[in-house]
């Protein structure tokens, strides 16, 4: 096969890392890749929303396969245009991509579908909205209606911080268009988790659970990141919840969205709050998260490509993946003042020795090659996974990849996995 993934982050050197290693591949492509998939694939310099240059390439090279890493192509309907060009994706149409690009589209499908979520309200008005606000109390949760890089979410502790982060969003335009219209959501309380699967419109088979650190800080403490972080499995998430995340949210979305006429294929992202009675929704994502991906693919043990295929055509039924019983852990890497202004261009040394580590897989994010070195041309910029025979052991061995790398412009957060080693010895007493 003839495969070509769009984008360039760690989410996309992972996959392409996954893909790789398949006995089906023939070539590989990436548009516009980084220095670590130049190791395996050739990249293309093409953007990701150049939907027509990457048509045009797909249609050129006689492309089997397209895989759409981020949000952006899919919304913008790099599925719909490689449909009408004869080439299979694994993702969305622009329609089934809503379920990321509008909030309140995934809230009118949850309520169809009688999926558990937070109580919400949808506003095109500042006005309307601040009163809403004000009648309803804090805690409380502010979206952006459509996408803004993962940042357009607040959780506001008090009415002031609601009512500030409402006028940024509308008034003072922050995140744009996405923030023409606002969902405000009640404030679930629990564990957060993150559940993924691989759908074909029809069937869809689980590919795992991780949990994620979005804020900047230790002690989750800060602003919201892209993700700072992330491990595998959570010791919150036990089979029971798993399935049903599958039952009750997972699959009654897919059966609601084949109703409308708009069926999801390609990787379908929860992100569900653990309550008392049972998992929660609290978004939808339509492609697979970063840094989840970079710390899920490495427990793989089937071949990635086959499954990717079956989604795409339409043809996962009776499909099945083999994973290793090991836990993993990922820590990233990011530039300093991330998420805010960040200085590029710093040379990163001791990647080759971080990656002879036992258990260890690094992903590029954010660099750039330039005169046989690699530099910093990012604000999440390394992704350094690790596996270990329990969560403490992969936490163990990521935090000493990262102490071997070199580069005077990173910072990490120092404790992720924390919790989720103290909730693990807790439970075995």
């Amino acid at each position: 096969m003839r495969v070509l993934i769009i984008g360039s982050g760690g989410r996309e050197h992972a996959l392409a890392w996954a893909v790789a290693a398949s006995p089906l591949l023939t070539e590989l492509f990436i548009a516009p890749g980084n220095p670590g998939t130049a190791a395996f694939a050739q990249n293309v310099p093409l953007r990701g929303t150049d939907i027509a240059g990457l048509v045009a390439f797909a249609v050129e090279r006689k492309i089997d396969l397209v895989i759409p890493g981020p949000e952006a192509p899919l919304v913008a309907g790099i599925a719909d245009a490689l449909a009408a060009a004869g080439i299979a994706c694994c993702g969305p149409s622009a329609a089934a991509a809503q379920l990321e690009g509008s909030k309140e589209f995934t809230k009118e499908i949850a309520d169809a579908a009688g999926i558990p979520t937070a109580a919400w309200a949808s506003f095109t008005q500042a006005e309307a909205a601040h009163e809403y606000i004000e009648a309803t109390g804090a805690p409380i949760v502010i979206k952006a209606d459509g996408l803004a890089a993962g940042k357009g979410v607040v959780v506001a502790a008090t009415l002031d911080e609601a009512h500030e982060a409402l006028t940024a969003i509308m008034e003072d335009k922050v995140h744009g268009a996405a923030g023409a219209k606002v969902v405000i959501e009640q404030c679930l309380e629990g564990e957060e988790i993150s559940v993924f699967a691989l759908c074909d419109g029809q069937d869809a088979l689980y590919l795992g659970v991780a949990a994620d650190h979005k804020r900047v800080g230790d002690g989750d403490t800060g602003p919201n990141t892209g993700g700072m972080g992330a491990i595998s499995p959570p010791p919150w998430a036990p089979p029971a919840i798993i399935e049903a995340a599958m039952s009750r949210i997972i699959r009654p979305a897919l059966a609601e969205m084949a109703k409308r006429g708009m069926p999801f294929r390609g990787f379908l992202f929860a992100g569900l709050m653990l309550e008392p009675d049972g998992p929660k929704l609290i978004e939808f994502n339509v492609r697979f998260g970063d840094p989840e991906c970079e710390t899920l693919l490495p427990l793989l043990e089937s071949d990635l490509l086959p499954a990717l295929a079956a989604a795409a055509n339409g043809a996962l039924k009776g499909a099945e993946l083999r994973w290793k019983t090991s836990a993993s852990a990922t820590v990233v890497l990011c530039a300093k003042g991330y998420p805010g202004a960040y200085a590029t261009g710093g040379e990163i040394l001791g990647l080759e020795q971080a990656a002879a580590l036992p258990g260890v897989q690094l992903f590029h994010a954010g660099t750039m090659a330039a005169e046989g070195g690699i530099l910093a041309n990012g604000g999440r910029v390394l992704a350094v996974n690790a596996l270990g025979a329990d969560l403490e052991q992969a936490v163990a061995r990521a935090y000493a990849a990262v102490d071997t790398i070199d580069w005077d412009d990173g910072f990490c957060r120092r404790d992720i996995g924390r919790r989720a080693i103290f909730a693990a010895a807790l439970a075995k007493g």
